[in-house]
């Protein structure tokens, strides 16, 4: 039961960190305009860059990936609290990246329209592994230094995550 209950807070703690939308918030404060609707509509750090440039882009990053670490961490003490072991850690963390994600896609604050959650998602992975998100960002960085495509580094960067933690046997 106190499992059950701990996972219940985890998930409420972390979908309402996702909810806190880097781009958004600094877009709307900063410069008066909704990113949602202006570029691709993605409420994102590239689609502010593109649009805002580098003026507001360190603060998108740090809520962004702030949130995602912080959701992480908070779910990895929260269930460890209850259970004994790194695998209790390691569930909580991972379950709180899950929820913190489809907080970030999925905002109730913003009518369910939020961002692909790749810098929260890179930062959970981060509180998680570090090692595994240092594998990601390398991916991630020589795809798009290949192709100069941002999506597909984002893509090619997660699909790393799975690989690099069971090879680093999901260590943290």
């Amino acid at each position: 039961m106190k499992i059950t209950l701990m996972l219940i807070l985890i998930a409420v703690i972390a979908y309402g960190l996702g909810n806190v939308n880097g781009a958004i918030i600094t877009s709307t404060h900063l410069f008066r305009r909704d990113i949602r609707n202006v570029g691709s509509g993605n409420a994102g750090l590239a689609n502010f860059y593109r649009n805002f440039g580098l003026k507001g882009l360190a603060l998108v990053f740090l809520i962004d990936f702030g949130k995602g670490f912080l959701a992480a961490a908070i779910g990895g003490w929260l269930l460890g609290l209850v259970g004994e072991g790194d695998a209790f850690v390691s569930t909580g963390k991972f379950f709180a990246m899950f929820c913190a994600i489809l907080g970030h896609i999925y905002p109730a604050l913003y009518r369910f329209h939020g961002g692909k959650s790749v810098l929260c998602g890179v930062a959970c992975v981060f509180c998680i592994d570090w090692r595994a998100g240092v594998a990601c960002m390398v991916v991630f960085c020589i795809t798009i230094a290949l192709s100069r495509y941002i999506s597909l580094g984002s893509m090619l960067g997660t699909a790393t995550f799975p690989i690099a933690a069971w090879a680093l046997d999901y260590g943290g």
